[in-house]
């Protein structure tokens, strides 16, 4: 089976042998696409992961071998994501179920940019689902990216009508401003690039440019009867988003952090005292939070059509390539 792994710093194409399920429960499955994630963007950029890695977990994909009571049959198309919490240690029981070390260490084999993938019956019974009718392959593939984004909502704890501002419009920032929306919130937006503010503006989102700091800060206020927004969800990695955040946010308000950043830098201390701010962050979904992920994409309360560019897997390098420079807003790796 042909699949792409890390090579002398590159995204190479493969030849393995191909997979088979054995006497193992769980199933094979044919991929016929993978979304690229920002945190492969990461993995490769950064050399985080090992020569021989094989990226790549948001499938759309076929079963052709099963072995499992959870419902799927040969022939099934699905949608599945890569982490399961074990639900029982001390991060599951207080709710941070990405911490959990059971949901680090299971994932698909050997990652989704690969023409067959191993989905263990864990995966089966958890994080995967057969896809809806109404929605193209590209557009489910949203799954767990749009899962993220639920998690971070969830954690954020607001009340409905609450004024929330998204830093940061790229793939993430507007699922993230549309699932505000859904969730009953009261959504602004912003980022510094003026193709990403028409995409948000075309979705209904109230999004501006806050390159100039002092507008961004009078624009909020203006909005919010110069409080500040509830909370501010920083899904843009750049540094400079952060005072965008703290211009911006009410006092006793909170900062919801769902990005890394290439400075590391972080928020002042006394800023957070004497403004009493809640800054948390959100990582990755729980399986409940995927499901409502998938309700979301098939009634059509997040839009993520056209917000993928398709690439061939022979074309993968170039995928990376037109991501990391900004071309695209996000890749889909049909296998």
């Amino acid at each position: 089976m042909r699949v792409a792994e890390i090579k002398n710093n590159k995204i190479e194409v493969v030849e393995r042998e191909t997979i088979t399920l054995g006497d193992r429960l769980g199933a094979i499955v044919k991929v016929i696409g993978c979304g690229l994630c920002g945190s492969d963007i990461v993995k490769f950029r950064e050399h985080i992961s090992n020569e021989g890695t094989v990226l790549g977990h948001e499938i759309v994909a076929e079963i052709v071998e099963v072995n499992s009571n959870a419902g799927f049959k040969i022939g099934d198309t699905i949608v599945a994501s890569h982490h399961i919490p074990c639900f029982k240690c001390a991060y599951c029981r207080g709710k941070s179920y990405s911490m959990c070390e059971h949901f680090k260490e299971t994932n698909i084999e050997p990652g989704g940019f690969s023409e067959y993938v191993y989905l263990s019956d864990e995966h089966l019974h958890y994080v995967t689902h057969l896809k809806p009718k109404n929605l193209s392959n590209e557009e489910v593939s949203f799954y767990e990216p749009l899962g993220c984004c639920v998690r971070a909502v969830k954690r954020a704890e607001l009340s409905p009508l609450s004024n929330v501002l998204v830093v940061g419009l790229g793939t993430i920032g507007l699922l993230m401003a549309q699932t505000l929306r859904a969730f009953g919130m009261t959504v602004h937006a912003c980022d510094i690039i003026a193709d990403r503010i028409n995409k948000a503006q075309n979705l209904g989102i109230n999004a501006f440019n806050s390159k100039d700091l002092e507008f961004a800060h009078k624009h909020i206020f203006a909005h919010t009867n110069n409080i500040g927004v509830d909370c501010v969800f920083m899904t843009s990695g750049a540094d400079a988003a952060i005072p965008v955040a703290l211009q911006t946010v009410r006092l006793g308000g909170k900062i919801l952090v769902f990005s890394s950043t290439p400075n590391n830098t972080g928020y002042l201390n006394n800023d957070i005292y004497y403004k009493e701010l809640t800054v948390l962050g959100s990582y990755s979904p729980r399986p409940q939070d995927l499901e409502t992920s998938l309700q979301l994409l098939t009634n059509g309360e997040v839009i993520v059509k056209n917000l993928s560019t398709v690439y061939p897997l022979d074309k993968i390098q170039e995928a990376f390539d037109d991501t990391i420079s900004n071309k695209i807003m996000k890749a889909y790796i049909k296998i």
